[in-house]
């Protein structure tokens, strides 16, 4: 079983927290960098401590929650080796699993209410990645990213 670093800025915070009460029934064990309150952080350190950590450890998966998802996405796409994926529904959380293998998925605080995210965590979680035809792809995504790398960029 694969274990989870965890994060969010203030906007995420209380579905943070409801998250990792999921986790702990699932039985995963986690890691949570932060934030631990509601006072206003920056997304983008958070982001970076969650990436940061499954890009250098196989067997973590990342689970990051801003107010929307998409600055930390940003952020954590950043390091090499992540693949995080905005999810906003079951079915986009799905793909983001089989067809694209995410390593990391963001969720927004601010847009969904517990309920779904907890739902959507469990089935990120379950899926696996499909291969076939989608290793191909997420093999042409890492290496996109290994060209950039190798220019120094």
């Amino acid at each position: 079983m694969k274990k989870i670093a965890i994060g969010s800025d203030h906007g995420g915070f209380e579905l943070k927290e409801s998250v990792k009460k999921e986790l702990t029934a699932l039985g995963y064990e986690y890691i949570d960098f932060g934030c631990h309150h509601k006072e206003s952080v920056d997304y983008p350190d958070i982001a970076f401590l969650v990436g940061e950590c499954v890009a250098t450890n196989d067997n973590y998966l990342g689970i990051i929650i801003d107010g929307v998802g998409i600055g930390s996405a940003m952020t954590a796409n950043k390091i090499p080796g992540v693949r995080c994926a905005v999810c906003w529904d079951l079915s986009s959380t799905m793909n983001s699993r089989d067809h694209n293998n995410a390593n990391v998925i963001s969720i927004g605080g601010q847009t969904i209410g517990p309920g779904l995210a907890v739902q959507m965590i469990k089935k990120w979680l379950e899926t696996e990645f499909s291969g076939g035809r989608h290793e191909r792809r997420v093999t042409k995504i890492m290496e996109i990213e290994s060209r950039f790398i190798k220019r120094g960029k």
